[in-house]
């Protein structure tokens, strides 16, 4: 057993992903090794399935959102390109559907893109909007979304993407337009002030059209012209950031009021579902009072 360790942190080594073979500086990150040791040892297993005989004795958050953050710091930490790491972490994305479905989450928001990461470099712009778009289409073939009955949308200033990632994200809202067992909200290019501004900017036009009453207006009107009207819980429960970052970065601005805030030190590639248990354990244990 001790052989396959070193195997992790020999100077080189060949990754396999999409099949295409590529050099691959060791992962030399002491949690890394720690977390692979752990995994492989049986005990996280365990411990695993403990977290969630825990979890599932306490109502669980029936709304959750996600900063997926640290995909280019975890490649840093790790010596290896940080597109390699955007891939990683897209990967991880795609593992929290099985999750969230396990656990019985109902409703998942999830922060991918905002519009201030758009002024990041071009090359890794388009970078991301290419593993975006083949991500999404591998989406819509999966079977998973028709079976769980689960309704995707994008949130956003959808507008300025390229066209095929916009064509996509239509196909996925209109192929799942009508089911309601689950909700996947995709933030893509989105921005929390944007969001608010453009909801005053529609409910202004009809008050200046006499087709709204100014004394009509209140939070549940505000709330109907927001990217998340769509959702039975537009608020999320909890909201969880990895990276370590402790801040929402404009996230869900109006819809966050009340949410119980988690911030996890574990960067989105190397998230696990035992991380995702524990900040739900967190919420659990917290008491809402909703300012009362």
């Amino acid at each position: 057993m001790a052989a396959s360790y070193i195997k992790v942190v020999e100077n080189q080594r060949i990754l396999i992903m999409r099949g295409v073979y590529m050099d691959m500086p060791a992962i030399t990150n002491k949690k890394a090794i720690a977390d692979v040791i752990f995994k492989r040892s049986g005990l996280y297993i365990l411990y695993e399935r403990h977290l969630e005989s825990e979890i599932i004795k306490y109502p669980l958050p029936n709304h959750i959102a996600i900063i997926l953050d640290g995909n280019r710091r975890w490649a840093k930490t790790n010596l290896i390109r940080e597109s390699t790491g955007h891939f990683v972490g897209a990967d991880k994305a795609e593992e929290l559907l099985n999750w969230i479905h396990e656990l019985k989450i109902k409703i998942t928001t999830l922060y991918v893109l905002s519009t201030e990461n758009l002024d990041r470099d071009e090359n890794e712009v388009d970078n991301i909007y290419r593993l975006l778009q083949t991500k999404l289409e591998k989406l819509y073939e999966d079977s998973r979304i028709h079976r769980l009955q689960m309704r995707i949308k994008a949130i956003g200033n959808l507008s300025i993407l390229p066209i095929g990632l916009q064509e996509i994200l239509c196909k996925l809202e209109k192929v799942t337009v009508e089911y309601k067992s689950m909700f996947l909200n995709i933030a893509i290019a989105y921005g929390g002030q944007k969001e608010i501004v453009e909801a005053i900017k529609k409910i202004a036009l009809m008050a200046k059209c006499d087709k709204l009453d100014i004394e009509k207006i209140d939070e549940k009107l505000i709330e109907s012209y927001l990217y998340t009207s769509h959702l039975p819980q537009p608020e999320p429960d909890l909201i969880l950031r990895t990276s370590g970052e402790k801040r929402l970065s404009g996230f869900l601005i109006w819809q966050s009021a009340y949410s119980e805030l988690v911030f996890m030190d574990v960067f989105w590639p190397e998230f696990r579902k035992i991380d995702l248990m524990r900040a739900i354990r967190t919420y659990q244990h917290r008491i809402r009072k909703y300012g009362r």
